[in-house]
């Protein structure tokens, strides 16, 4: 077992508190609560709260020692505080906080459409920074706490074939980057998920991409960097070097790159 520094914590271990998952239907959301779940208290959030029956069972059969509904809307950035002070007013403090909530939106209607492209960039950019300030802000003042964003390859370079969705993730990845820096001495630690095509729900119908993963194998990535207190980890770890040599192709060649 490694121990940290920190008060003699040991680093396998996440900070104590409750499991927010802010996107309570999300794949990958679920699978890293069911991993992070064992004695713990957890909270989804989501729209339509009343209806998460089926993954409040599943994280209390991954023995989560109580699973707490909350309703939320990521859209709605006027609610974010008063939606985090209530949760941690009913059920404790935040000991890890989940950003498992997005859109991937469809590239050709945003083209033509910019009230989708403007919702796309609404949902995966802003909201994620008013939601992350609101977090930061409550487990500074704590000295403690986690904080797990999902960033993706989409944004380390954008590509023609899905600018939309990948500028969004380009501004959330710099601004959770920037956030670490920010916390850094605090006792709050941020880590920032890069994975790259995920396969399920959200891109159904959609050919893989080479280099793909599932969300267990996202999930068991993700927990693994969070209680080694890794700034960022990239899913599937090859990933990195591959994309870091993306940076230098021709601009001729890249937007010619598939999504």
């Amino acid at each position: 077992m490694l121990i940290g520094s920190k008060g003699g914590r040991s680093r396998r271990e996440v900070d104590p508190g409750i499991v927010l998952v802010l996107g309570g239907r999300s794949e990958i959301g679920l699978e890293v609560a069911t991993r992070l779940a064992p004695g713990r208290v957890v909270v989804l959030a989501a729209r339509r709260s009343g209806d998460l029956d089926e993954e409040r069972a599943a994280v209390l059969a991954a023995g989560a020692a109580a699973v707490e509904t909350v309703e939320f809307d990521a859209d709605d950035l006027a609610g974010h505080g008063r939606m985090l002070s209530s949760v941690v007013e009913t059920h404790g403090p935040i000991g890890v906080a989940v950003l498992a909530f997005g859109i991937l939106g469809d590239q050709q209607r945003a083209e033509e459409e910019a009230a989708h492209a403007v919702q796309i960039v609404h949902t995966d950019y802003v909201a994620q920074v008013g939601i992350l300030t609101h977090l930061a802000a409550l487990l500074r003042a704590r000295g403690s706490g986690q904080i797990m964003v999902f960033s993706s390859v989409a944004g380390w370079r954008v590509r023609r074939a899905n600018y939309v969705y990948g500028s969004a993730k380009a501004g959330l990845d710099g601004f959770a980057s920037g956030l670490t820096d920010a916390l850094h001495g605090t006792g709050v630690h941020v880590l920032l998920v890069r994975p790259g095509f995920v396969i399920g729900r959200m891109t159904h119908g959609m050919d893989p991409a080479p280099l793909s993963s599932t969300a267990p194998q996202v999930a068991d990535a993700a927990v693994a960097a969070l209680r080694a207190r890794r700034a960022t980890v990239w899913v599937p770890w090859v990933l990195q070097p591959v994309f870091f040599g993306m940076r230098l192709l021709p601009r001729a060649l890249w937007r010619r790159m598939p999504r």
